[in-house]
């Protein structure tokens, strides 16, 4: 599993022109994307590590400061560019592999206590987000 996670002070995402999920304040914005071999122990694990990172301001945690999450489902964070210039998306785990563990991942984190919005799995969505810091890091399992 691999996630982009932004320190975000406001992010949204909208599909068909409605916004479906949104994050007004302080926040952290998790791009998602899903390889073959992960498990639903490696989202709760995961959500586990993202809730706990200490990245808000004062190095603080989203668990620290019951910080929204809006989890956004990504499978082109898989993509292999290393030869040519079309990606390959062979290391992206299909929709019917991936869609399970992107819901294991937000449940983990809302168990865990967090408010979470989603993106719409597999939609064409627009994001719109304001990174505080910038503040971007890049999670694997």
């Amino acid at each position: 599993m691999r996630a982009v996670v932004q320190r975000v002070s406001q992010a949204s995402v909208t599909v068909d022109g409605e916004v479906v999920g949104a994050i007004d304040g302080p926040g952290l914005l998790v791009l998602l994307g899903v390889t073959h071999d992960d498990t639903p122990e490696k989202a709760a694990a995961l959500a586990a590590k993202i809730w706990t990172l200490r990245i808000l301001h004062d190095e603080r945690s989203a668990a620290d400061e019951q910080a929204p999450i809006l989890a956004i489902s990504q499978f082109t964070l898989y993509a292999d560019t290393r030869k040519g210039r079309r990606p390959s998306w062979n290391a992206a785990a299909p929709g019917p592999v991936s869609e399970p563990l992107y819901n294991s991942f937000c449940t983990a984190l809302e168990s865990l206590g967090a408010k979470v919005e989603r993106g719409i799995f597999g939609a064409h969505m627009d994001v719109t987000l304001t990174n505080d810091g910038p503040v971007t890091l890049i999670l694997d399992t």
